[in-house]
């Protein structure tokens, strides 16, 4: 007899854990069942995100952020300090213990809902019906009325450069290194690259990242990547642009990484090579001939708007599927499609995703790139503040960047805003309720801001747009 449910989420990282959990809430027998091992064979929800990507990179990245200042920055607060030294093991035990207090929370919070906890590997059979094999070997066959797929995504890997586990490695190992690398190679210069290469820069690799786009960031608004291009070069990164990579040797003097660029065949030598040139979904051994599902040419698995598949009762989440590969953007997916099956109001506003890269400073945006409006012929205004201009910013010796804001000229809808600069990642969640209400840029300049605060930046640049800034001389 097979176990039934109303749901069944195959994956438990951010997309399907919340999946699991608003449809408990919603009065939904729910399983949840989850593959993931980390390295010591434990098994853990939480995905990539929690496991080995969102939270143990910004518990690092926090980490080294403190250590760089204290040896670079603090003394200009008056505050001197004389033999600092960096303890790695204990910096990485922190990191492991947040990871495992985060999902263990999971735990908790299946428990506390009412969702039943399946680890191991979840296999979509004709019916709706789930193969469930857990981690001990055993099989049991499930059955729901409607199965939810969240089984998120895995690194790529480069023919030419492939994962060895100990010198060439992907994002997660480059997370457990227990030495810091002399030379540190980077092949890829976005999010997981630029976040990763900061981490070791600060505590005192030399590290040389290789992008194959001539140029930087390039889904990004270019007025902020030239400003990120130009931060990140100042504290170290040796970034080069227009740089393929053709090939990777493991030898005994390190590896050896060759590359081209603008001026031919290029060589060097690291002593450790993070591949992190993107992700790609994972699917593997996912869905059973005759399930009613398929994947695209690259792997992703088609829906529509509300993440239905073509199989009645079968829907699709998070990085499985189109769009970005954001943490809360598959939790939202998740969440809708949650409250959809339950009859309730579902819907994900694609418009106002805000995506946050984490270094310092931080990178944040939201809507369209000004390329992206200027491409579509809408006409439009722009208005851009300083941080410099800005007293709280002055006050944390954190100026560098600005705050950018696109409105239309016609209707005075904001179209997007683009952060770099402190804590762009938290300022940003007021543009994206700009978005998600379609404010206008009088909207932001008639709301009062508190002072002296960070969110002052936010508020100048809207009055910026009409050329009615207060603290800054008002123009591009």
């Amino acid at each position: 007899m097979a176990d039934a449910y109303d749901v069944i989420v195959v994956g438990g990282g951010p997309a399907g854990y919340p999946a699991a959990i608003r449809a408990a809430q919603n009065g939904l027998a729910v399983a949840c069942i989850d593959e993931w091992r980390n390295h010591d064979g434990s098994a853990a929800f939480g995905g990539t995100c929690l496991n080995a990507g969102c939270i143990p990179s910004k518990a690092l990245l926090e980490s080294t952020e403190l250590y760089h200042r204290l040896r670079e920055e603090f003394a200009v607060h008056g505050i001197r300090a004389s033999g600092v030294a960096l303890d790695l093991p204990v910096m990485q035990s922190r990191r492991a213990s947040i990871v495992k207090k985060m999902t263990d929370g999971i735990a908790a919070l299946f428990k506390a809902g009412g969702v039943t906890p399946l680890q191991g590997h979840g296999r979509l059979l004709p019916g709706r019906r789930v193969e469930f094999v857990a981690h001990d070997g055993t099989r049991r066959e499930l059955t729901a009325r409607h199965v939810v797929l969240a089984s998120g995504s895995a690194p790529i890997e480069l023919k030419v450069a492939p994962f060895d586990g100990k010198r060439i490695i992907d994002s997660w190992d480059a997370l457990e290194l227990g030495a810091v690398p002399k030379r540190l190679g980077v092949i890829g210069a976005g999010v997981i690259g630029l976040e990763l290469g900061s981490v070791w820069r600060r505590l005192g690799s030399e590290v040389v990242v290789l992008e194959a786009l001539p140029q930087f960031l390039a889904t990004l608004d270019q007025q902020l990547a030239r400003e990120a291009l130009r931060q990140l070069t100042r504290q170290g990164l040796d970034i080069r642009l227009g740089a393929k990579v053709t090939g990777a040797r493991v030898k005994d003097e390190g590896v050896e990484v060759s590359y081209t660029d603008a001026k031919g065949d290029q060589r060097i030598t690291v002593d450790t090579l993070i591949v992190a040139v993107g992700r790609r979904p994972y699917t593997q051994d996912l869905l059973a001939p005759g399930a009613g599902v398929e994947v695209d040419a690259r792997g992703f698995i088609p829906v529509d708007d509300h993440c239905r598949t073509g199989a009645e009762g079968i829907w699709a989440v998070g990085d499985c599927v189109r769009g970005p590969m954001l943490a809360h953007k598959g939790k939202e997916e998740g969440v809708m499609v949650a409250d959809l099956i339950a009859g309730r109001y579902g819907e994900v506003n694609y418009r106002a995703i805000p995506s946050v890269i984490y270094t310092a400073p931080e990178i944040a945006t939201v809507g369209a790139t000004e390329e992206q409006v200027k491409a579509s012929g809408r006409a439009y205004k722009v208005g851009l503040f300083p941080f410099l201009a800005d007293g709280r910013a002055r006050a944390l010796e954190a100026t560098a960047g600005f705050v950018k804001l696109i409105a239309a000229e016609d209707n005075d809808e904001i179209l997007g805003v683009h952060i770099i600069g402190p804590l762009a990642g938290e300022l940003i969640a007021e543009a994206v309720l700009a978005l998600e209400y379609s404010a206008s840029s009088e909207d932001l300049q008639r709301t009062m801001h508190a002072h002296p605060t960070l969110t002052e930046a936010v508020h100048e640049a809207a009055l910026a747009a009409d050329k009615r800034s207060i603290d800054s001389i008002n123009r591009r």
